[in-house]
């Protein structure tokens, strides 16, 4: 049976659904607003798609999901038109940019029973789920605290040049950005954050008069490593009210303390994980193929090269296969053969930490208790939605 899909947002994300005819599925119609949407849309899913301006043009398609790839602050009034309709949602991360607005989205899931899945597609990557494979093994004992350092290389170019860089749109970069690595932080320690600080300051690209409007660009395409140092980028976004640096520290409600830093001027890319747990740490040297997991489990003095190494392995296509894997998750999800990495409620997890902490930031490191959910909806959510609606095609 081949599913009929929608995709909402023609941008830089739409990548994501080339990979849905891959399994029993077809791209049907696009919906963009955007002068150039139709074209890009053509351009990725042939010449043969339709295309719509609005989002709610989608429901006479007879669709079996619609994946939501729109602008992030757009992300509760799209998803919450589509489940209200009826019809199962894929929406990128993160959730939402605003607490109740994500509190939105998932209540419209559960009041009609509507499949929703969020693209937290980092669970897939290889590296995180040989973090995770490890410590299931009990390698290290019971993890005890979670570091996450994480070097934007690309910060300039991807997330000052447009929309991201306006705290109206995206809150800040903790919740856009780091939803992800917060999201594994909660996976890998098997608990959400309850209480959070933290500190920041945007140190460098607020100080770049070299302004542009750049809406008539696509995220990412301005990208250069000659875009060298970050005090040399030109063509920033007008407004800039973001943090270029984060420190955050979580109390976990296992009582798991964890740190996530990240900033958004180091010249390189990558993640840098530490676990610690009551036998042993381990940490990753590289994010993707060609990296290692280390794995420190005998006591020492200083031991560069650790106790035992585990290679990342090779995945296929974006974010090291994760993007493959998510899109073929999903599509299973509907067909009610498969369940999900991250539900959503952990998706809502991540990003209320997020938001509490950008909260903390912005009122002098003041400690702040993450805002909880409607236990009745995180009860249904953890129980993995079995009385929503599956979808098995329609021939």
């Amino acid at each position: 049976m081949v599913l009929r899909i929608g995709v909402a947002g023609a941008g830089s994300r739409a990548e994501l659904a080339t990979y849905i005819p891959r399994f029993g599925a077809e791209i049907v119609v696009v919906a963009d607003p955007a002068p150039r949407g139709e074209d890009r849309a053509r351009e990725l899913f042939g010449p043969s798609v339709a295309v719509v301006p609005d989002h709610r043009a989608l429901a006479a398609f007879d669709l079996d999901a619609v994946f939501v790839l729109t602008p992030d602050h757009t992300h509760a009034e799209v998803a919450v038109d589509l489940l209200e309709a009826g019809i199962p949602v894929y929406l990128e991360k993160p959730i939402a940019t605003r607490i109740d607005d994500a509190d939105r989205i998932l209540d419209a899931a559960y009041r009609t029973r509507t499949r929703l899945a969020i693209g937290h597609n980092m669970r897939h990557m290889p590296m995180v789920r040989l973090l995770k494979d490890l410590i299931d093994r009990g390698t290290i004992g019971e993890v005890k605290t979670i570091w996450c350092r994480h070097f934007i290389g690309h910060g300039g170019d991807f997330y000052f040049k447009d929309w991201h860089a306006e705290s109206e749109k995206t809150t800040g970069l903790l919740l856009q950005k780091g939803a992800h690595d917060i999201d594994v932080i909660h996976w890998l320690a098997g608990a959400p954050s309850r209480d959070v600080v933290a500190m920041g300051d945007l140190m460098v690209y607020g100080g770049i008069e070299d302004r542009r409007d750049n809406s008539d660009r696509m995220m990412g395409t301005l990208a250069s490593y000659d875009n060298w140092p970050p005090l040399a980028q030109k063509e920033l976004n007008p407004v800039i009210d973001i943090e270029d640096v984060s420190l955050m520290t979580m109390r976990l409600d296992n009582g798991v303390l964890a740190t996530y830093q990240q900033c958004a001027f180091a010249p390189d890319y990558w993640r840098n994980y530490t676990v610690i747990g009551t036998e042993g740490r381990l940490e990753n040297f590289g994010d993707s193929d060609g990296g290692i997991v280390r794995l420190w489990n005998r006591r020492s003095e200083y031991n560069g090269q650790g106790d035992a190494d585990f290679e990342i392995p090779l995945g296929e296509g974006t974010h090291g296969g994760a993007d493959v894997a998510i899109v073929e998750e999903f599509l299973g999800f509907l067909r009610g053969d498969r369940t999900l990495e991250t539900s959503p409620v952990a998706a809502r997890d991540s990003v209320a930490a997020g938001i509490a902490a950008t909260t903390s930031i912005r009122s002098g490191a003041a400690p702040q208790r993450v805002v909880e959910l409607d236990p009745a909806i995180r009860t249904y959510f953890d129980g993995g939605q079995l009385d929503a609606a599956v979808r098995t095609g329609r021939g």
